[in-house]
């Protein structure tokens, strides 16, 4: 059962060492996260997964890693000088500051608050009677248009000539670089291109943990298709993108596809659907699926000059600007989903409650961890003669535990997700019979809590034989 409360994994994630407040020992800063030692394998391992079925297990898209500053005019070209905006309001009380539809949302659903005027947004905060988050007073001010670049300076004069902003998505560094790839890696439509990288937004309200902060990361692709294939390529990518999470375990029933309104789309889409989880606070955009049309790089040609027309190997004199599906990930998001998805608490017979992390066996961030069962020497020895040819001669995350009773350290694998604990006891150094044969061990499987006794020789080929179950 997934978790119904964002605290529990909250709190998890930081007993743990998933993720920790982002400058803790200053007092942190707002809505800023570190990935700990296993939330950073946790989100590779998302990211490796998405890489390999998105990019290199397909022979239609090739990969990109773009740079973080860009060229001042690709956001105008791309209209985020001028459209990328949120309406602001201030609590007259504690001066506090909001974004006017987030307020809206939860009265009258996403679609409304999105098509709201800016000088609607005030009527409707006292019409709603929607009071201040932080202080419960509702006095506010006229909402505002707020743009949500990061500003920054190059080099050492500070003037606008210099003035660089921290790119707000991926997706353009895709875009200026069309031609390159194009000419490089001699592709033919239908075709993506792949990235995965930082973006950073001055969010007016960021919050629910990772879910919506200012510097994040993206795992987006950009599909050129011939404007006659958009639809259908559209349609697939849908289908796709579902069958990802659900194959990497989200619960289906905590999915669902909604598609924006017309008034709530986008500058440059004609067509958009969000892929939504219900998190404990409510319903929340996971993955975007956007029709952006010949919008980009048509922008992009006006505006610097040059031709990003794509010409067809086959027929040169056809010469054309594809039109684009954009398949958007948050990368931060899909790995908070998969923590709040695997979080289970669990009544075991003996009546004792366990916390337990039930990661798809290809996300969780330790793959095996050697136990030997106490802290006697030879046990000791053995358990990193094991440890050691495990690290060395395969490519598991493999952990090794000798602090606490046994009991405890099966809690502390539960609660990372380790699929597979190996235990050395009496019994693998000849000393006990009573709890295996010489040179065999306990496998302990994490979701059924079996145990098998395996001879030593045969550890790799058990977990191998697990592996491809």
């Amino acid at each position: 059962m997934p978790a119904d409360s964002l605290d529990q994994v909250v709190s998890l994630c930081k007993r743990r060492g998933f993720i920790f407040p982002g400058s803790e020992i200053y007092g942190g800063l707002a809505s800023t996260w570190d990935y700990g030692p296993l939330g950073t394998e946790l989100k590779n391992r998302v990211k490796r997964e998405w890489w390999n079925a998105f990019v290199r297990g397909r022979a239609d898209i090739v990969g990109l890693d773009s740079a973080i500053l860009m060229n001042p005019k690709v956001w105008e070209a791309s209209g985020h000088v001028t459209s990328f905006n949120d309406p602001l309001v201030d609590c007259k009380g504690c001066k506090e500051r909001f974004r006017g539809d987030k307020l809206l949302e939860e009265k009258l659903g996403v679609e409304a608050a999105a098509i709201l005027k800016l000088d609607q947004v005030k009527s409707m905060l006292d019409a709603e009677e929607v009071h201040c988050p932080n202080c419960g007073k509702r006095d506010w001010t006229e909402a505002k248009q707020f743009n949500l670049m990061f500003e920054t300076r190059q080099g050492a004069v500070k003037d606008d000539t210099n003035r660089l902003f921290l790119r707000p998505e991926t997706a353009q560094g895709i875009f200026v670089n069309f031609r390159n790839v194009v000419q490089t890696q001699r592709l033919r439509l239908p075709f993506g291109i792949g990235q995965i990288g930082k973006a950073f937004r001055n969010e007016i309200t960021p919050g629910n943990f990772t879910f919506r902060t200012r510097e994040f990361e993206q795992m987006e692709i950009e599909y050129f298709v011939e404007p006659k294939d958009a639809e259908s390529a559209f349609e697939e990518w849908r289908k796709v993108v579902w069958e990802w999470y659900l194959d990497l375990g989200i619960a289906e029933k905590r999915l669902r596809v909604r598609e924006h309104g017309e008034k709530e789309l986008s500058h440059y889409s004609s067509k958009t659907v969000d892929i939504e989880y219900q998190f404990p606070w409510g319903w929340g955009e996971l993955f975007g699926l956007a029709n952006r049309g010949d919008f980009d790089l048509t922008q992009h040609e006006k505006f610097s000059g040059e031709d990003l027309k794509y010409t067809d190997p086959d027929d040169p004199g056809k010469k054309l600007i594809p039109h684009v599906i954009e398949p958007s990930f948050g990368c931060d998001r899909t790995v908070l989903t998969f923590l709040l998805n695997a979080y289970t608490e669990e009544e075991l017979p003996n009546g004792e409650v366990r916390t337990v992390m039930k990661f798809d066996k290809r996300l969780a961030p330790v793959d095996v961890a050697v136990l030997p069962l106490s802290k006697k020497d030879t046990l000791i020895e053995k358990a990193k003669e094991l440890h050691k040819s495990l690290l060395s001669e395969t490519t598991l995350a493999v952990d090794f535990d000798i602090t606490g009773s046994i009991g405890k350290r099966y809690r502390r694998q539960d609660e990372i997700g380790t699929p597979l604990c190996i235990t050395i006891d009496f019994g693998t150094i000849g000393e006990d019979a009573k709890q295996g044969e010489q040179d065999t061990v306990t496998i302990r499987y994490r979701d059924s809590l079996e145990q098998d006794r395996v001879p030593l020789g045969k550890v790799r080929e058990k977990i191998a034989e697990y592996w491809r179950s």
